[in-house]
């Protein structure tokens, strides 16, 4: 370091959150370029980027210094705060940041700020510790500025005994107002008590550029526009990352402050130790070791199994062979405690029924694993390699991912914090980034742009996983065409790339729970969520690199599922007396469930319920387990790209005549489950070992290097391969082709013993929907109550296996789905919008005690106005809940502010302790409450439904245009792809076709729109490209009814029908257009003045369009038909119907339409 050099100390990253747009590999790689030989980054108030920070900046040669900023406050009450950085000398000093740190986000919480606390401090927990005072924002600093010279030396002498020979004066030149005051008293006050002074420079970004995305990261987050002359400016240009040249010219007059940089920069001395596992501490309830405690736990484990019937008793030996093996390596590589504690929790959970899930990932694999109850398959009899988990040639920590009833998940570890001490546990940490779509409207908010411009470019994003701007504009070029020649288009993508990916927000990671055997606060600082719940400050990533035991604690809703599909079960059972259903023993050979599976009517099964899952179904036809197993590793891109599942089909059925080919009759018996596929990567380790002499650990290692897909090991290894083939005398040309077949397969292949342990589960709910469907799809619905789009899809499947679901009924559904009867299920009112939890309860508990709900006024009575609200009640006459209740629901809608009235008036008096005003039973005095009304049109009903229910349950739209419909179009869906193509000139000739049907989806694909039309007969794919969708995009939207004409052709890569539009309009538009002739009926018996005034009343506001008028007259002896005159002639527009149907009802007119 130069003596006259200069040293950052103080620097945000984005992991700060609030106020910088640096990115650690930038900051890193700009300290590089700059010759900085070190730099502190102090983040606000947290240490998120500690060891992402500390290796890269290690790993260029550059010294990582610690520390953070933070806020003090005397009291938390006290409106005044200050300033501070503290950076570490050592260890101890990291510590100690440390423990303060998690004080603040726990115990010093204030308007989303965490403070230090002075009363928390002391020279001990601050020992090792430098302080920066914080320049003008510091207590010192704002004592200068207010001109209190009496209280800065007290305050001097304070915070000098807590920093003995460790505070310095912090002095910045960036531009602020005040600031040349407060340095120059700042220098003054430093020379006459002789302490010293520091240069920072406050960097929040990289380079002088960068400011203007810097300010708009602030204003993102302070919720603030831009160019509003009101914003709080607090940064300046200046706060970049200068060089040493740069701030010694600032500087040149001080070079004190400049020397005391480097000085600091020695004196910080923090070290990061990334060394062995730190394993908590698991002790043996009877005093044994754990290694024998281990043993003694499988060994028992073993006999139970047996016992219960889980392993082959004939077995026994091979099983104990296996068992000492996994042991061996277990405790030769210090893993028990591992097991113990993963066991442990397991059993708790397991006796407080809580379900676990029979296992995940390569876990699934370990004997031991079995035998604990750990997982729940069998890894011998599903042939699985336990060094896929773990192997003294590969060491690494064993991680046993973990499923639990997403019910009792947080029983689990709160069970864990009382066992090894809540001190000692934590969930960890995720941060959220600023994703594509979200950072566009962000931006485009704080520049101030409508919020109706910047959603329409946001919209152009394809709603892809991990898609970048860069990449969005790549794929849709009506984005590209709109950044390229729109200025502000440019200028708000551009603004948001700069943005694009920094850390956004912390959050709780899905699973992830660390368990250490000191207090956390020993190795990291502690977060608190919003709920209070404490977070480690290292993601999962960094936990695990400092040596820390991650354990996977993940929620599966399908567990869920099950629990309750069970519950419903099993309470049925035992009260006819029969045996519970206990889904551990249900036979995984059972044929009706094959039949279901075949059947491909997989909807809600786990894991093989997409389209794609059921087209691999479809082909595999799968009859046993294996064949299972085998779909959910194919069922991905990769196998499907690469023709592994059109082999695996071929192979299963015979297709072509050909052999399976197995490369070498040593394959064989590894590939012949799979009919000659590679589909596991254990089968590519046991094809190493057999083939090429490895063992199962060095095979391992080349299944991992195929994977990283390195060439220079790819060639040792490939070397090593063919030569361990040729000893035992294969052909170098056989060793080469499965070596390529094998390399070739390795970037998709699947880890068996994760797809063993999904299996189980995929086929637990299958088997579940085949012999107690109502039960399982009340269960599904209740755990997809919150998603609309899948309970509207969940219903459809219910009404496919003719199970009905009753729309909602205030006096018969539950919070939840609820079986009714056989074949039918009840709609959970948790599941209509706008109705919270509390009040549901309130109004089932209230039924419970009291009996069914009469009318109306006798539900707001019972009620009253502290459980019901307007917004509640509304949701509930909307969605159809109340009709039970004896009231049509416009009558219902129309007295809501009486009927709350009433709720109101009969709460006081019952908290008063008087008699209701109105009579207990009956509502005599109450009838102009309900004051009859004439019934929303079914039209509007649907509509309130979908609003409160978030689709059409008792109806469709469709419904009323379909009569219509089928006048002017080709007909309905399904009669137009009635037939699938029988040869290829039906494909190219595209026949031409009219359909009409409601939008239920819209989509962008990279140069199409894609419409999902719906006519309750199928669905079907329009494809719109941009010249037909820039003509009738005002027509396009959701929910709308819409008339289509376009080649049909079939897509055979997908299997299924597509429509590519060339024409489009509203369907009441078509109806308009394509109406030739209008036909009112009236008979003898009808009164000809009224009829004449009616009409003339119906139809004058529409006369002069193209459908002709005819009155249709019958009496008892004849009939006739006449044509009104020309004049007479109307648009049949929507309006002119409904007036039409209120005159004469539906039945009294008819309409006739131009042949399509």
């Amino acid at each position: 370091m130069n003596k006259n050099g200069f040293i950052h100390l103080k620097v945000h990253s984005e992991f700060s959150l609030v106020d910088s747009v640096i990115s650690i590999p930038s900051l890193i790689n700009s300290s590089l370029e700059k010759n900085m030989p070190a730099i502190a980054l102090s983040e606000e108030a947290n240490t998120f980027s500690l060891v992402k920070f500390y290796n890269k900046a290690k790993s260029k040669g550059i010294k990582p210094i610690i520390g953070s900023d933070v806020l003090f406050k005397r009291r938390l009450s006290d409106s005044d705060s200050y300033r501070m950085t503290l950076l570490c000398k050592d260890n101890y000093g990291f510590k100690n940041l440390s423990k303060l740190l998690s004080l603040a986000h726990s115990k010093g919480r204030f308007n989303d700020k965490s403070f230090i606390i002075e009363e928390w401090l002391s020279s001990e927990r601050l020992k090792g510790l430098i302080a920066l005072s914080g320049g003008q924002f510091g207590e010192i600093g704002q004592k200068i500025l207010a001109k209190k010279d009496q209280d800065i030396q007290y305050t001097l002498k304070y915070w000098l005994e807590l920093f003995p020979d460790n505070f310095y004066l912090e002095l910045q030149k960036l531009g602020r107002p005040n600031e040349d005051n407060y340095i120059e008293n700042a220098l003054q006050i430093a020379t006459s008590y002789s302490i010293p002074v520091v240069a920072t420079n406050d960097v929040r970004f990289i380079s002088k550029e960068d400011f203007s995305s810097h300010e708009t990261r602030v204003a993102i987050q302070d919720k603030v526009i831009l160019s509003d002359p009101s914003r709080l400016k607090k940064y300046t240009k200046h706060q970049y990352l200068k060089s040493s040249a740069e701030m010694e010219k600032v500087f040149a007059e001080i070079p004190e402050a400049l020397e005391n940089t480097t000085e600091i920069a020695k004196r910080c001395n923090f070290f990061l130790d990334s060394g062995k596992p730190i394993f908590p501490v698991f002790t043996p309830p009877n005093g044994n070791s754990t290694k024998e405690y281990l043993k003694e736990r499988s060994l028992e484990g073993l006999k139970k199994r047996i016992i219960d019937g889980n392993l082959n008793k004939e077995k026994e030996s091979d099983y104990l062979e296996r068992l000492n093996y996994e042991l061996t390596t277990i405790c030769e590589m210090g893993f028990e405690g591992y097991f113990l504690i993963v066991a442990d929790f397991i059993d708790w959970s397991n006796n407080n029924l809580i379900p676990v899930g029979p296992g995940r990932g390569s876990g699934a694999g370990s004997l031991v694993a079995f035998v604990l109850e750990i997982t729940d398959v069998d890894p011998m009899i599903h042939d699985l390699l336990f060094e896929r988990f773990l192997n003294k040639e590969r060491v690494s920590m064993p991680d046993f991912d973990i499923d639990f009833c997403i019910e009792g998940r947080d029983k689990v570890i709160d069970y864990i914090a009382d066992k090894y001490g809540s001190d000692h546990v934590s969930q960890i940490i995720t941060f959220g980034t600023m994703a594509a779509k979200a950072v566009v409207r962000d931006v485009g908010r704080v520049l101030g742009m409508p919020h109706g411009y910047v959603d329409s470019v946001a919209k152009l994003i394809p709603f892809e996983v991990g898609i970048t701007l860069d990449k969005a504009i790549e794929k849709n070029s009506e984005l590209k065409k709109r950044y390229e020649n729109e200025d502000e288009i440019k200028l708000l993508i551009e603004r948001a790339k700069s943005l694009e990916g920094l850390a956004r927000n912390a959050g709780t990671h899905a699973g992830g729970v660390v368990i250490a055997p000191e207090p956390l606060t020993e190795y990291m600082p502690l977060y608190s969520d919003e709920d209070g719940n404490f977070l480690s400050q290292f993601d999962k990533d960094d936990v695990e690199s400092i040596g820390l035991i991650k354990f996977d604690f993940l929620g599966l809703k399908t567990l869920t599922v099950i629990k309750h599909a069970l519950e419903e079960i099993n309470r049925k059972k035992n009260q006819d007396g029969y045996e519970e259903v206990r889904i551990e023993t249900i036979p995984l050979d059972d044929s009706d469930t094959f039949e279901l599976l075949k059947s491909c009517n997989t909807s809600a099964v786990f894991q093989i319920e997409s389209k794609m899952m059921k087209n691999v179904i479809k082909g595999v036809q799968p009859d046993n387990f294996d064949d299972l197993t085998a779909i959910l590793a194919l069922g991905r891109p990769g196998p499907l790209d690469s023709g592994s599942v059109d082999d695996f089909v071929r192979g299963k059925h015979g297709l072509n005549n050909k052999l399976i080919n197995y490369y070498h009759p040593l394959l064989k018996p590894i590939l012949q489950s799979t009919y000659g596929v590679f589909v596991y990567q254990e089968q590519v380790m046991q094809a190493a070992q057999i083939l090429a002499g490895y063992t199962l650990g060095e095979a391992d290692i080349l299944r991992r290097a195929m994977g990283k897909k390195k060439e220079d090991e790819m060639a040792n290894q490939r070397e090593v391969f063919i030569k361990g083939a040729s000893n035992k005398g294969i052909e170098k040309r056989i060793s080469e082709e499965v070596f390529d077949i094998m390399e070739s397969f390795a970037g998709y292949g699947f880890n068996k013993s994760h797809a063993v342990a999904y299996a189980i589960v995929a086929f637990r709910t299958a088997w579940l929907k085949t012999h107690y469907p109502d039960e399982f799809m009340s269960a599904v619905l209740t755990m997809d109550m919150d998603n609309t789009d899948k309970v509207m899809d969940l219903t459809e499947e219910c009404i496919r296996m003719s199970i009905n679901v009753n729309a909602p009924n205030i006096n018969s559904s539950l919070y939840s789905f609820s079986v009714s009867q056989k074949s039918e299920i009840n709609y959970g009112l948790g599941a209509i919008k706008g109705v919270g939890k509390n009040i549901i309860d309130e109004i089932i508990i209230e039924r419970k005690i009291n009996g069914k709900y009469l009318d109306l006024i006798d539900f707001c009575k019972r009620l009253g106005s502290q459980t019901i609200n307007k917004r509640s009640l509304e949701a509930l006459i909307k969605s159809g809940a109340m009709d039970i209740l004896g009231t049509n629901r416009a009558t219902a809608f129309s007295a809501i502010d009486s009927l709350l009235r009433i709720a109101g008036t009969n709460a006081e008096m019952q908290a008063a302790g008087q008699h209701s005003l109105f009579p207990a039973q009956g509502n005599s005095g109450l009838e102009h409450v309900l004051k009859p009304t004439v019934e929303w049109h079914d039209r509007d009903k649907l509509l309130f439904e979908k609003e409160s229910l978030g689709f059409y349950l008792t109806d469709h739209p469709f419904n009323e245009y379909k009569n219509h419909a089928s006048q002017f179009t080709n007909g309905s869906i399904t009669k137009v792809t009635h037939a699938l193509p029988k040869d290829r000139k039906y494909f190219s000739s595209k026949s031409k076709v009219s359909i009409a049907g409601l939008v239920c989806d819209i989509y962008r694909n990279r140069n199409t729109i894609s419409i999902i039309l719906d006519d309750t007969t199928s669905k079907i794919e329009v494809i719109v490209f941009e010249d037909i969708y820039s003509k009738y995009q005002n027509k396009i939207m959701k929910d709308s009814i819409l008339y289509v004409e376009g080649q049909l052709s079939y897509d055979e890569f997908n299997n299924n029908w597509r429509l590519k539009a060339l024409f489009i309009d509203t369907i009441d538009q078509a109806i308009e257009k394509n109406a030739k002739r209008l036909t009112i009926s009236f008979n003898s018996n009808d009164n000809k003045s009224i009829l004449s005034k009616n009409l003339k009343q119906a139809l004058q506001a529409y006369r002069g369009g193209d459908c002709d008028v005819y009155l249709y007259y019958t009496n008892s002896k004849a009939s006739t038909s006449v044509k009104l005159g020309s004049d007479w002639s109307i648009s049949l527009k929507r309006d002119a119907r409904d007036k039409i149907s209120s005159l004469f009802g539906d039945e009294g007119y008819n309409i006739h339409y131009k042949k399509s």
